[in-house]
């Protein structure tokens, strides 16, 4: 899956917690996230809000907010995890294994959460 087609698919799965995510697809959306933000800081800076979070970055993260949240579940059901694991990241320590979990290769096989993900080949 490319940046493109994550974006796309994250927006039109807005705000589904169920089945399963690749690795690209969660990946290129926090990275379009970041990006999104990032843009809506430079924005406001831009009209001397130099506060860093000022309006546009408050609609920027509004806008990736629910949608982050849904891929990150997903991606968590890959690798044969509750979405709810998402939650020890509000203890900072475990913003590590969240990481490493989101990392890690999805499972080859059904899980209690879908078929594997069948990703095509761009020649």
């Amino acid at each position: 899956m490319d940046f493109g087609q994550s974006i796309a698919y994250c927006f039109s799965n807005y705000a589904n917690f169920n089945g399963r995510a690749s690795r690209s697809e969660c990946w290129w959306f926090f990275l379009f996230g970041f990006i999104l933000q990032f843009v809506g800081t430079v924005w406001d800076a831009a009209t001397g809000d130099t506060s860093g979070s000022g309006a546009m970055y408050w609609i920027a993260y509004a806008v990736v907010f629910i949608p982050s949240i849904a891929v990150g579940a997903r991606r968590l059901h890959d690798v044969n995890k509750s979405g709810w694991w998402q939650l020890i990241s509000f203890t900072i320590v475990g913003i590590i294994p969240l990481i490493i979990w989101m990392a890690t290769e999805g499972t080859k096989k059904n899980n209690s959460h879908g078929k594997p993900i069948k990703l095509k080949k761009i020649n």
